[in-house]
């Protein structure tokens, strides 16, 4: 039986994958048909819809009693986007990926700010729905920060250009089936995605049961794993491409909303309670790897093989502790 868990997991995953695929193409696309600016596009839709699924299966896991999950998930998926998906970036990049130093500089001070202040609340083990409504306050007050700064002509996310070709909507007749077929990609990718993230729920729970697995461990490793699919496939295909700068720019916005989208909305749905223990060794590791992250962009602004490859033993470590003294 045991195998069908994983086997559906493993499904789940590559479906969860997809959907959020669709969904965003389809918020992309339907911000270009209404004219939304394309910074929006950017800072909101694109990096809010490359998170759905770890905001999908942490606030479900939340609503369902198994907030463990929730706050597994979004502390595992910082780890592995900043272990893996960036790590792999600088790994595979042909040539180093040159860091705005400028923007480095203010993004990870308030990174690093937020990881610190979502320790402090969640020290004693417990997240309150007060204390996840501040985190989505620190939410909105980051989107009103980047937009100033942005308004200002101070750059700061580089985008995709290809999430961002115009459409042809001069005829109206186009621009109505445009909107259905948005609305169809947007509809039906988020469906999809809340669908599937009820059966990882699912199978994830069974799994740790049949093991004696805490559910924390559970979304610390394999569900945030899964989830991260869509920053891990945008780092690395930016890398390849010669993009760099987008999987920087990507995976440090997807750690910001991370703690503040996942964790504010998963504890505003039910307060968050989890092992002191493994509080005290998550954190912590997550603070730690942001840093070294931080830190090698910052030296000389530039990102390439060897501290990519740093940032990914660092991942591997992470993984062995958690198999050899976590379970």
């Amino acid at each position: 039986m045991i195998y069908l868990y994983f086997i559906v997991l493993v499904v789940s995953f590559v479906v969860l994958f997809k959907c959020a695929d669709f969904f965003i193409d389809g918020s992309v696309s339907l911000a270009h048909v209404f004219r939304i600016p394309k910074l929006t596009v950017g800072i909101v839709f694109v990096g809010l819809a490359t998170t759905a699924p770890e905001l999908a299966v942490s606030v479900q896991a939340a609503f369902l009693g198994h907030p463990e999950i929730s706050l597994g998930n979004a502390v595992g998926s910082v780890i592995t986007d900043d272990g893996v998906a960036m790590a792999l970036a600088g790994i595979l990049a042909s040539t180093a990926i040159i860091v705005n130093c400028r923007v480095l500089r203010i993004v990870g001070a308030f990174l690093l700010a937020v990881d610190f202040f979502a320790y402090f609340l969640v020290r004693n083990g417990v997240v309150s729905r007060g204390e996840g409504v501040i985190l989505l306050l620190l939410l909105i007050l980051y989107f009103v920060v980047i937009i100033l700064m942005q308004k200002s002509k101070k750059g700061f996310f580089s985008v995709p250009k290809e999430q961002f070709v115009e459409k042809e909507l001069d005829d109206e007749e186009n621009r109505g089936r445009m909107i259905r077929k948005c609305v169809f990609l947007f509809l039906g990718g988020i469906i999809g995605v809340i669908i599937t993230s009820r059966v990882i729920i699912w199978s994830a729970v069974h799994i740790s049961y049949y093991f004696s697995i805490s559910e924390t461990i559970i979304g610390l490793t394999v569900i945030a794993i899964g989830t991260s699919l869509p920053e891990i496939s945008t780092a690395v295909t930016a890398a390849l491409k010669g993009e760099g700068e987008i999987a920087v720019g990507n995976i440090l916005g997807a750690d910001v909303l991370n703690i503040l989208w996942i964790i504010g909305m998963s504890a505003v749905v039910r307060p968050i309670n989890v092992e002191v223990g493994v509080v005290r060794f998550t954190f912590p590791y997550m603070i730690l790897i942001v840093t070294v992250m931080l830190a090698s962009m910052g030296i000389g602004c530039k990102f390439g093989r060897v501290k990519g490859a740093l940032l990914f033993f660092l991942y591997v470590i992470y993984i062995l502790w958690v198999l050899l003294f976590l379970i």
